[in-house]
């Protein structure tokens, strides 16, 4: 088993959901950047913590419907890989002033004995949806003072949560920023956005941010038709059938350029997915194709199979066995959609459980990040690829651990198993939940978010780790 120490960088701060480094113009020092939920943005160097942006006035108020807890915020942070030269990087978030009273009455739980819950449609969306969501330029002026140059997506959200976290990256093949959220929220996908080929959410999302379209206050929409035409042209679509995602990350391996993308589960499993090759799809041929009424070319075209399959498994709704309450029965939730989807999706690089009787393994609860390690410092973890749950499901008391685990990926691109790593440090009496994992610019440092609570509104009990030997 390998094993790691934790460094502590930053203490007493909100829960920070992005960890990732760059260098200020100007400046020769890699700095860590963390930003918060709450809306905060910090940079550290040399020891000293400066603020870098507060947009907590244009965050929505969080933790209201939840009880505390809350997918919203700011969840995206993103560097442009010129930004050493032009100052421009990116935010997303969910913003102030925008609350609605969602898209369902009430919790959504389909039943196969009931065609009708099978085929729920998103009606009255211009009043009825949760929140929007904003993805904005934004540039570092000479004087040091950021500003938000302008917005290049606002989105409607049916639900609170899937929102995605860590939802912003840079490809380091197209130059492209990276768009990754989620389903639109609730539980197993109600509307079935994610294999909706109109649907904005639960798809992974190529930005051209070199395309100025400066549309003024572009619309809020939820399906890329409505979208002005200007800004469809920025965008492509590399992937649909997404749950909820910490993320995508990128791994140079020879003259190939790994994609991998942690897909939060429903009730079975955490699952990860790896590609090298694929095919975007244009916005613009998207649209085409549905005004034609056909269907566009998807040879080569990432799914992950969501609603009709979580990672390896069909979608399940889980029920206490009426006979034996310590057992469960598992019902196919979308057995017509887990069969259209089952030939054209992705198989997960790995899925695991919630529930796992193996020994040494863990069940787990939500993935929350997924970065490859190519440092030398942990030698044992060199040219994995290493990630975060949040929690440990563990029937032992409190306080309560996440995980962090590591996978390699094989030759063979078979599926394959992972390992835990065990953590020589002491968190003491306190929660430890693992929110967020990064990296810096070469892969050779790992960074982990942890937060004293599951609840956004308890102020600052997140600590930010280095992850050494």
């Amino acid at each position: 088993m390998i094993k790691v120490s934790l460094r502590p960088i930053l203490t007493k701060i909100n829960l920070p959901t992005v960890l990732k480094t760059t260098i200020l113009p100007g400046d020769s020092i890699e700095r860590l950047f963390v930003a918060t939920q709450t809306g905060e943005i910090f940079y550290l160097g040399n020891g000293v913590i400066r603020t870098f942006l507060d947009i907590r006035p244009q965050i929505i108020k969080l933790g209201v419907a939840g009880r505390g807890y809350d997918e919203r915020g700011l969840l995206g942070l993103a560097f442009h890989p010129e930004f050493y030269y032009n100052g421009l990087f990116y935010l997303h978030y969910s913003m102030a002033g925008t609350q609605g009273p969602g898209a369902l009455p009430e919790s959504f739980q389909p039943n196969p004995c009931v065609p009708g819950t099978l085929n729920l449609r998103w009606i009255n969306r211009e009043i009825q949806y949760d929140h929007i969501d904003t993805v904005e330029e934004w540039i570092l002026q000479a004087n040091g003072q950021p500003r938000k140059r302008r917005t290049l997506l606002n989105l409607r959200r049916p639900f609170f949560n899937h929102n995605g976290v860590n939802s912003l990256n840079f490809s380091p093949e197209t130059g492209n920023l990276v768009l990754t959220t989620g389903d639109g929220g609730s539980g197993y996908d109600p509307f079935n956005l994610s294999q909706n080929d109109l649907e904005i959410a639960g798809k992974i999302i190529e930005i051209d941010v070199l395309k100025n379209t400066f549309v003024n206050n572009p619309p809020a929409v939820t399906r890329f038709n409505e979208l002005p035409a200007s800004i469809q042209e920025t965008l492509t679509v590399i992937a649909k059938g997404v749950r909820n995602i910490s993320g995508i990350s990128f791994q140079w391996f020879y003259n190939q350029c790994i994609k991998y993308i942690g897909n939060v589960g429903q009730d079975l499993v955490e699952s990860i997915f790896s590609f090298v090759d694929y095919k975007p799809i244009p916005v613009t041929e998207l649209i085409q194709a549905a005004m034609l009424r056909s269907e566009p070319d998807q040879e080569g075209f990432i799914n992950l199979g969501w609603r009709g399959w979580e990672g390896a498994f069909p979608t399940s709704i889980i029920r206490a066995c009426s006979g034996n309450p310590t057992l469960n029965e598992k019902t196919i939730a979308y057995y017509n959609e887990a069969i259209k989807t089952s030939a054209r999706r992705l198989q997960p690089l790995i899925s695991y459980f919630h529930k796992d009787p193996r020994p040494a393994k863990f069940g787990g609860t939500a993935l929350t990040g997924v970065q490859p390690y190519m440092g030398n410092e942990i030698p044992a973890l060199t040219g994995s690829v290493v990630f975060t749950d949040l929690a440990r499901d563990d029937k032992s008391l409190p306080p309560v651990r996440g995980v962090l685990a590591y996978t390699r990926v094989r030759t063979d691109c078979n599926p394959t198993d992972f390992r835990v790593i065990e953590i020589g440090y002491n968190f003491g009496p306190q929660s430890a939940f693992y929110v967020s994992l990064g990296t810096n610019l070469d892969q050779s440092r790992l960074y982990l978010g942890v937060y004293g609570s599951m609840k956004v509104t308890d102020f600052n009990q997140g600590t930010v780790f280095e992850i050494v030997k």
